[in-house]
């Protein structure tokens, strides 16, 4: 519980209750304690923090999940549960959700797709909604994404939040024939080395902890932190791609977004937006009307 609550609260920065604040202080205890008992058993608790999502699923589902399409997929070794509508049609669209989120925060982009002659499929990433699994790499959301396209594609559009714009980015290098697809990011987690970074500052971890973390990743994956990013992943993408961000995003900042906007690269164009945040800024009707005006 205590993970949980810990990692819901860094990824959700403003507005901490006290009791948040008493769980925060626990675990930063626990980690020091850690520390100096073990500096890979800190890093190693650390890690599992920073890769354990909420499940997170709204009180009341949304209409639109009431008449889709139940699919269930299997990608070892997890269940993964979401919903088709308006099957089949040659165009194929893809939601795709962010850390601690689920597919049914993205309802409202459901009918417009469909307006548009879109086949829509929405699957929640493992250890998120009604998917199974208790934890989530970056790897593991990117062999979703290629095993969707693999299975019940070819895909021909996205729309990505946050985490989920990140795993695009890293299947985007793999997938071939991109160059009549179209790509929304939407406040993407641009640098996996700064999500590092804000997470550790928030827990206030001694930077061997921190170390020893980004040296678990590089041993689990065979990939360094700074590796995951799609800076490093815009070369090789040739999709059209629309960029919408915040300046005032604070979990996925918008100064690690500017240089892949400042690289110049031609299949992309950028939207900034003002005082939208991190999660606000896919519900906003200017977004919305951005989004649909480019898929269409």
């Amino acid at each position: 519980m205590l993970n949980k609550r810990i990692n819901f609260v860094c990824f959700n920065i403003i507005d901490i209750s006290t009791v948040q604040k008493i769980l925060i202080e626990i675990i930063r205890i626990k980690i020091k304690l850690y520390a100096r008992i073990s500096l890979p058993l800190a890093s190693r608790y650390a890690l599992k923090l920073f890769l354990t999502p909420v499940r997170n699923l709204p009180k009341k589902t949304p209409s639109i999940f009431k008449r889709g399409e139940k699919i269930e997929l299997r990608l070892s070794p997890y269940r993964l549960k979401g919903y088709r509508w308006n099957h089949p049609q040659p165009k194929k669209a893809l939601i795709l959700h962010g850390f601690s989120s689920t597919i049914h925060k993205f309802d409202h982009f459901v009918k417009p797709l469909i307006k548009q002659g879109y086949e829509v499929i929405a699957i929640d990433a493992p250890a998120h909604g009604k998917s199974s699994g208790k934890q989530i790499s970056v790897l593991e959301y990117k062999a979703m994404i290629e095993h969707i396209h693999a299975t019940l594609g070819p895909l021909n559009a996205f729309i990505a939040h946050s985490f989920g714009g990140l795993a695009l980015a890293l299947a985007l290098e793999k997938i071939t024939e991109q160059e009549k697809m179209k790509v929304v990011l939407i406040a993407p987690a641009t640098e996996t080395i700064t999500a590092i970074q804000i997470f550790s500052k928030f827990l206030r971890l001694p930077q061997a902890v921190k170390a020893g973390m980004e040296e678990l990743i590089f041993e689990r994956s065979g990939i360094r932190p700074e590796d995951f990013s799609i800076r490093k992943a815009a070369p090789h993408i040739k999709a059209q791609v629309l960029w919408i961000h915040d300046e005032s995003d604070e979990i996925t900042p918008w100064k690690d977004a500017v240089v892949i906007k400042d690289a110049g690269y031609p299949n992309f164009q950028f939207l900034l937006t003002q005082t939208f945040g991190h999660r606000r800024i896919y519900r906003e009707n200017k977004v919305t009307k951005a989004v649909f005006e480019f898929l269409s």
